[in-house]
């Protein structure tokens, strides 16, 4: 087990931590068309174009700004009328979740997903279906729901999943994404030396013909629009390269997706080999090239924007640039520097070649003011939050400390920030509010929502009253008031509710320097029965954990523990995080396949839980973690719970007489 140690700990009983945290992200101020309205909207939940506030010397309701995404052309596999239309294809549903810890529920993704439509991403690679029935069944909702809601501009997202090169692979992509409107299958098997000699095993001329085959396969099925990838292909030999991709081009691909897998490229060197491919694949003017660059050496942004400026029309990227290992490029910078810079910085002059493709103005379709909505539920999901200093959506991306800066920015906020942080929905405002709201135990349900908004939560009803609700339990024990940080804090703490199989609704612990650390627990399971379990640990989290897999029943191992304060004082909130992976061979032992290399592994769970008692903290993310395992299981095995079954209600005892049962 790993714990991640912060200066909170030394104080482990008592709540005075010192950290800090803020809201994040921007967007340029010349995407957005201004308007009045006495209508009092944030970000619109259930409309494709965003409304957002801005202060602009008045009050938030006086202003409002409507950012629109730009028209996009038709959608035509293989093809793009405009040649300056730059296609965003987000992975963060797939790649994104091959990051350790990032296991998402299918609820989850369904949320994700139409967010990701909200934002108006060209494609979304909705996972890969092979690799699990649930993850079949969370592409499959993704394609018959997201993939059938066409907005009122007409748009449509692409809905695609992810295939190894043989039938079996392919046949159950296409069976996951075929309900869309827009289906795309895309397909991959490594070209460089290294893959091919050591992991496949494979000559060139069998790599070529494997290819070849699954492009065949997936046409022969009836699907159209073909994605294939030569997987490493930033340390293939490009003469290799020329010849599988003319031959896959030849059996109907029509997107050739060229990856930086290790992230070994620099940007000049990507940006010739995107170049040269144009110019050397028979067949290259039939086909949309792309990108997919990792971020190993902090470069895949550069990159993807270097295939962009050298005639790549579709750029791969997630949500937060989350991933494998150091993660891909990030959806948010390539988005902003394109908005910022595409007009300008795409044209002949920038090119080795002195040749562009179009006019090298270029530009996407997405509507910026959905990008921290969806950054923050991809990080509540996932349980991976941002660098404080990560580009857009970081927690300092606004944050002005030095007297300097400071000053610059009282006279002229574009002396420091060359976007405005509304422009991506989040919202500033004056002072910390822009309407004076001070929260407490005595705010009400509308006065929490409009705070929430003006931070970036686009919350529906239902998870709006399950904040509210934790807002009044945790505002009756804090003096204060409550910061922003502390509300954002119960959001994270609410994100797994959606999957609440068990809930702690007592607990009380004993320790001390001399005595044995013992918990009780009671838990309302998923049949309404309430059962209590006393347990002894190492410590009181060790007690407090011990007693939870007593009721629940589960076999796990605690693989990261972290707590951490919201804010500083003895009233502060703290927040839990934990990362659990079932045991093998145990009652929940939960494998998925990886992606890349086929390998079966045990999945991972993350969990999150606030409170001015860090127990209660502690306790609240671990429960939220088994509850997302649980979740998982059963709709993998298609099984209802069973109260009798070890993955059930374990060897608690309906709560009742006050008799406690000590379990060693």
């Amino acid at each position: 087990m790993r714990i991640l140690f912060t200066s909170a700990i030394a104080g482990a009983f008592f709540a005075a931590f010192n950290s800090s945290s803020a809201a994040f992200a921007f967007t340029p101020s010349s995407l957005i068309n201004t308007r009045q309205s006495s209508s009092a909207a944030a970000i619109s939940s259930s409309r494709p174009f965003g409304v957002v506030r801005k202060n602009v010397g008045m009050t938030p309701s006086a202003l409002h700004m409507t950012m629109e995404r730009k028209p996009r052309p038709a959608y035509v596999p293989g093809q793009i009328s405009d040649p300056d239309y730059v296609r965003i294809f987000d992975t963060t549903l797939r790649d994104g979740e091959q990051s350790p810890g990032a296991t998402l529920t299918s609820s989850e993704k369904l949320e994700i997903a139409r967010n990701l439509a909200k934002l108006g991403v060209d494609i979304i690679e909705a996972g890969f279906p092979i690799a699990s029935p649930d993850d079949f069944n969370a592409v499959k909702q993704i394609a018959d729901v997201v993939g059938n809601e066409v907005f009122d501009d007409g748009y449509v997202p692409v809905i695609c999943g992810l295939s190894r090169a043989n039938k079996k692979d392919i046949e159950r992509a296409w069976d996951a994404v075929k309900g869309a409107k827009l289906p795309r299958v895309h397909t991959f098997i490594a070209t460089s030396p290294i893959h091919m000699e050591t992991k496949l095993n494979k000559t060139p001329d069998e790599v070529v013909q494997i290819a070849v085959d699954a492009v065949t396969f997936a046409k022969s099925l009836g699907c159209d629009d073909i994605e294939f990838s030569p997987e490493d292909a930033g340390r293939s030999d490009p003469e290799f390269l020329y010849r599988i991709l003319s031959a896959v081009i030849e059996a109907g691909a029509t997107t050739l997706n060229i990856p930086d897998t290790t992230g070994w490229n620099m940007p000049w060197e990507f940006g010739n080999l995107i170049s040269q491919l144009k110019a050397n694949v028979k067949g290259a003017e039939n086909v949309v090239f792309s990108t997919h660059c990792q971020n190993d050496l902090g470069l895949a942004t550069a990159n993807s924007l270097a295939g962009a400026l050298n005639g790549a029309r579709q750029l791969e990227c997630t949500i937060n640039g989350i991933g494998e290992r150091a993660g891909n490029a990030s959806l948010e910078e390539i988005v902003m520097s394109l908005a910022l810079k595409g007009a300008d910085k795409f044209g002949a002059e920038n090119t080795s070649s002195g040749k562009v493709l179009g006019s090298g103005k270029l530009y996407t379709a997405i509507n910026p003011v959905y990008i921290t909505p969806t950054s923050k539920m991809v990080s509540e999901y996932t349980g991976m939050k941002c660098q404080p200093h990560k580009a857009i959506v970081g927690a300092n991306a606004f944050q002005h400390e030095s007297g300097i800066h400071q000053d610059g920015m009282i006279k002229n906020k574009s002396t420091y920030e060359i976007m405005t942080p509304e422009s991506i929905g989040l919202m500033r405002g004056d002072a910390q509010s822009g309407a004076g709201i001070v929260l407490g135990k005595h705010s009400g349900r509308n006065a929490v929502g409009t705070r929430l908004k003006e931070l970036g939560y686009d919350l529906d009803s239902d998870r709006l009253n399950a904040v509210f609700a934790r807002f009044k339990e945790v505002a009756e024990k804090k003096k204060g008031g409550f910061e922003d940080e502390d509300l954002e804090a119960l959001v994270s703490d609410q994100a797994g509710s959606l999957n609440e199989l068990w809930k702690v609704t007592g607990l009380q612990c004993s320790t001390g320097m001399e005595g044995i650390p013992t918990a009780t627990v009671k838990m309302m399971g998923p049949d309404g029965v309430e059962r209590y379990v006393a347990a002894t640990g190492t410590g009181p989290v060790d007690a407090v954990y011990k007693a939870i897999d007593q009721i629940t029943g589960v076999s796990v191992t605690l693989e990261q523990y972290g707590l951490n304060s919201v804010n500083e004082g003895i009233e502060a909130l703290a927040t839990t995080r934990v990362v659990i992976v079932p045991n093998e061979g145990g009652p929940n032992d939960s494998t998925s396949t990886n992606a890349q290399t086929g390998i079966e592994k045990e999945r991972k769970f993350s969990g999150a839980g606030s409170d001015t008692d860090i127990l209660t903290s502690s306790a609240r993310a671990y429960v939220s973690a088994l509850n997302k395992l649980l979740s998982w299981k059963i709709r993998r095995t298609s099984t209802s719970v069973n109260e009798k079954s070890s993955g059930g209600i374990g060897d608690a005892e309906p709560a009742g007489e006050p008799e406690i049962v000590v379990v060693d």
